[in-house]
């Protein structure tokens, strides 16, 4: 359980995160690069689609001020790409709630019956954790971890465990975002004993990890079951990240012994996942079944150990990459699928009438994806990808959000034709089981958090896409960043380059657009 003392030190780095945004030498809301007009355009838009059913926290009426409050702009020539940037927000802010038990984020927009307290899931948390760590009040995620380790976890027959998740790796990697040692620490011992209760739940033995995909939160799937043990490069992936994440939060709490005791449960799991679930056949990583084999199936889950920097940087390795953009294995017309179409039982387990992870694109799979090939192209060498595919796959993912000609998002689609298999179900409507914004500040235009002083940008725009782009308003280790290119000079008549700026000072500038380090001008706190 988190203490009184741990509370109030959480409490306390909060308030030095708004200190330090609201200093004098942040920039004015009316000084900053991009003002809040685009983004009231398309609030009013999204607003008068259609009749505001379910009111949360923040209703529609007051979407404008609270997105102006709290997150990032962006604006780009790809008009696809910008609205759908700005109705992910509008969406993830009808899914927070104040309740009893502080600030929550569901994942259905109605209630539904395997939901926990306050119709909270934990299947995609750490996707909600990713989202949110750029939002500028802190206290939501804050108030939201913690209902799940203080609250769910000790609450009798418990739903947190229901699903598989990453949320160590989230929570650190939202850490860097923020710097709120306070919270992550107070969190540590609960995160070290969930780790510890995951081993014991669902350790298949040799460093590997099993799981219904039921509890993946991917049924019906071609290689799961809800009743065999198969171990998969799902939670096997997950315990990965969470084994690395601990190791470098215990690093921050100076707790050395547990530090090198989590790096030393990642490095073992790396080299499981890498030598047992890598099938040399399919040059693809797999699920491997109860009885022993390989599934036959190639899967979009195969991706996932990239998501956490988890393979070696190999060719052989790097060669389940070339499926995306083959046509018989994961590209679709409307996007990924989750599930190679060449497999002969693809998209045969029905259509709609549960939830069919056997080819249909999903949103939260696809999320994941992005992510795993946005680790590749900034972090290996021996790949034959390029920023051009993950534009088009993302651009393609923007582009999906869209039913009956309006932004819309749901829970699954058929990959011809974009329909949504869930078709008018009010349960579908604003589905929050996926991340879009984190995609666009992390890897497209390319924020990197890191643990020091300093800002990384490594944009994944493609040379010659776009003339100019700006994100502002980014709050990262308490400065308010701007990240702007402008190719021709005219646009933001800043001058020719790329160019970021912290607290409306320029920290970098270069006459392309290239990857950036540069130290940001005072310390946090």
């Amino acid at each position: 359980m988190i203490s009184l003392a741990t509370k109030l030190l959480s409490i306390l780095g909060l308030l030095a995160v708004v200190r330090t945004c609201s200093t004098e030498n942040s920039p004015k809301p009316e000084e900053r690069f991009l003002q809040p007009g685009k983004l009231k355009a398309y609030v009013a838009y999204f607003n008068q689609m259609e009749p505001e059913d379910v009111v949360n926290h923040i209703p529609n009426s007051q979407a404008v001020s609270w997105m102006q409050q709290n997150v990032p702009l962006f604006e780009c020539p790809d008009s696809v790409i910008e609205q759908t940037y700005y109705y992910r927000w509008w969406t993830f802010r009808k899914h927070l709630k104040q309740t009893p038990d502080g600030f929550v984020f569901t994942e259905f927009i109605t209630p539904v019956n395997h939901a926990g307290k306050h119709n909270t899931i934990s299947c995609a948390l750490s996707h909600h954790i990713y989202e949110g760590r750029w939002l500028h009040n802190q206290d939501y995620i804050n108030q939201y971890v913690n209902f799940w380790f203080t609250v769910e976890k000790n609450r009798p027959n418990t739903k947190f465990h229901k699903f598989s998740s990453w949320v160590g790796d989230a929570v650190y990697n939202r850490y860097l975002v923020n710097q709120d040692s306070a919270h992550m620490l107070g969190i540590l011992d609960d995160m070290d004993a969930d780790y510890r209760q995951w081993v014991e739940e669902n350790s298949a033995g040799s460093n590997l990890f099993w799981q219904f995909d039921v509890r993946d939160g991917m049924e019906e799937s071609i290689s799961g079951s809800r009743k065999e043990k198969h171990v998969r490069p799902t939670i096997s992936s997950y315990m990965y990240g969470y084994a690395s994440a601990l190791a470098k939060m215990a690093a921050v709490a100076g707790k050395n012994d547990l530090a090198n005791q989590y790096a030393a449960k990642a490095s073992m799991i790396k080299s499981a996942v890498q030598t047992q679930l890598w099938d040399n056949k399919a040059e693809f990583f797999k699920v491997r079944l109860e009885k022993g084999p390989f599934s036959d199936a190639r899967e979009a889950i195969g991706y996932i150990p990239w998501y956490f920097g988890l393979p070696d940087d190999s060719p052989e390795f790097a060669k389940a990459w070339e499926q995306i953009k083959d046509t018989t294995g994961f590209s679709a017309p409307w996007g990924l699928t989750t599930a190679e179409r060449r497999h002969p039982t693809f998209r045969t387990r029905g259509s709609g009438h549960g939830c069919e992870w056997d080819g249909a694109i999903w949103p939260f799979a696809t999320t994941q994806t992005l992510k795993g090939l946005a680790n590749l192209l900034n972090n290996y060498s021996s790949h034959s990808m390029s920023k051009k595919d993950y534009y088009d796959a993302l651009r393609t993912y923007a582009w999906s959000h869209q039913k009956n000609g309006k932004p819309y998002l749901g829970e699954y689609q058929d990959e011809k034709t974009g329909y949504w298999l869930k078709g008018d179900n009010p349960r579908s409507s604003y589905y929050n089981h996926s991340g879009f914004c984190d995609l666009i500040i992390n890897d497209l235009v390319g924020i990197k958090p890191q643990a020091d002083n300093t800002i990384q940008v490594n944009p994944l725009v493609p040379e010659g896409q776009w003339e100019w782009f700006c994100l502002d308003n980014v709050l990262y280790h308490g400065q308010i960043i701007t990240v702007l290119w402008d190719k021709t000079g005219k646009k933001y008549g800043k001058g020719k380059g790329f160019r970021v700026f912290a607290d409306g000072e320029q920290i970098f500038h270069s006459k392309n657009l290239t990857d950036a380090t540069a130290k940001l001008p005072r310390m946090q706190g």
